[in-house]
């Protein structure tokens, strides 16, 4: 039986990339999977998992998934009431916090409390980051099914110039080193979430695509 995971369309994110990432990693984990990109509220409840992608500023990505007729409540229906699996992915990942501080304040969907904040500036450090840096997974995220098997200080790609600090340091999964500890992951639950880009980081971003689409969530 072919299994779907949807990609939101939002209007935000590479949303070719990441769906050609999820069909590579399912084909190459012979699961069957259909990965449709859609901005549907009906084909966001039916699949069995999700992904929100995000691209841009934090308030413009919040303003264009609200804008979208019933996309808010499919998602909260599906994630939070139905416990199907989600991954939200650079600024979909920061949109799970309680809100931004980018260009003002703005509310975000508050699945994981905490703040967006722009990256502290200091000597030799270009905001935004953008390129390769490693993964220091905390003890939550080593054992954490989606980021099993990674190695030692992996590498991933990240392009971002504001960062995602939860309330509860349970909620942090993995750091990456920029003048200091930056969230790098986060997951409660159901969710998880990456600021760096799985699709941009070849063999360590397909295996935690992989990883999510083995992925079984305890209840």
């Amino acid at each position: 039986m072919t299994r779907t995971v949807a990609i939101v369309d939002y209007g935000s994110g590479n949303l070719r990339s990441a769906a050609k990432a999820f069909e590579r990693a399912a084909a190459e984990a012979e699961l069957s999977f259909s990965v449709v990109v859609t901005d549907d509220a009906a084909a966001i409840r039916a699949a069995e998992r999700i992904v929100l992608p995000g691209v841009g500023a934090f308030g413009d990505c919040r303003a264009g998934l609200m804008a979208r007729r019933g996309l808010a409540e499919a998602l909260a229906e599906a994630v939070l009431a139905e416990k199907k699996p989600f991954f939200g992915i650079c600024v979909g990942m920061q949109l799970l916090a309680a809100e931004g501080h980018e260009h003002g304040t703005h509310p975000g969907l508050g699945w994981i409390p905490g703040e967006v904040s722009r990256l502290a500036e200091g000597p030799g450090l270009k905001i935004p980051h953008m390129g390769w840096n490693g993964l220091a997974l905390t003890a939550a995220g080593a054992a954490h099914p989606v980021f099993r098997g990674l190695p030692a200080a992996a590498q991933v790609y990240f392009v971002h110039s504001y960062a995602l600090a939860p309330a509860d340091a349970a909620d942090v999964l993995a750091t990456t080193d920029y003048g200091g500890p930056v969230t790098a992951a986060v997951g409660r639950g159901n969710i998880v979430g990456t600021q760096f880009h799985p699709e941009k980081s070849q063999a360590v971003g397909l295996a935690v695509i992989r990883n999510f689409l083995s992925w079984t969530p305890a209840p």
